[in-house]
């Protein structure tokens, strides 16, 4: 995540994102967890507070949880009783290390220009097969929210046409309306795809 509003807004306000009310992922999580192998491999882009993470970890996989903000990585650390990386997406650098890449409402903040070469350094951090949850706010350009944190805001489209490129397997692109830490409605897209 780039060092900019986005940045500050989670350092800043990192206890209070970490620990506000949030429903986990449950229906997603299981259906990413049931085409990994029973304790795969799994990088967290993004934990933020760890919730998704701890649940991985109870579930009996090796996750490695990461996040681009020092102190989310703090908070993290704390529910799950281990260390969290702070790494920016941009700074992966595993070559077919992991059986699948968990990125829930994280990789929503990278600049559009660079999401083709986060998206390559994933895959190539994937082992074939390796499978990729992602998931964005649904939009037709980049943008801010209330807060000054960035957002690419993709269509399904766009992100298809970048996934199909790349030579991704097995995309599959859903939709669904939701909400966020700011509390408005939104349209949700969540990629599942294979290296």
């Amino acid at each position: 995540m780039p060092r900019d509003s986005t940045s500050t807004f989670y350092e800043e306000n990192a206890e209070t994102y970490a620990n506000r009310a949030r429903s986990l992922p449950k229906r997603q999580l299981d259906a990413f967890l049931a085409g990994i192998t029973p304790d795969g491999a799994i990088l967290e882009l993004g934990c933020g507070g760890g919730q998704d993470s701890a649940y991985m970890l109870s579930q009996g996989f090796d996750v490695t949880p990461t996040d681009g903000s020092a102190e989310l990585a703090r908070q993290a650390e704390a529910l799950i009783g281990r260390p969290v990386k702070v790494m920016r997406f941009q700074e992966l650098d595993a070559d077919s290390a992991f059986n699948g890449v968990w990125a829930h409402a994280s990789l929503l903040h990278v600049p559009r220009h660079e999401l083709p070469d986060v998206f390559a350094r994933i895959r190539r951090a994937l082992k074939i097969g390796g499978r990729l949850h992602a998931s964005f706010k649904a939009g037709e350009a980049e943008g801010h929210d209330g807060f000054g944190r960035y957002y690419n805001y993709p269509s399904a489209e766009w992100l298809s046409e970048l996934l199909t490129k790349d030579g991704w397997r097995k995309l599959a692109i859903a939709e669904h309306d939701g909400g966020g830490y700011d509390g408005k409605p939104t349209r949700w897209l969540t990629i599942s795809a294979e290296r």
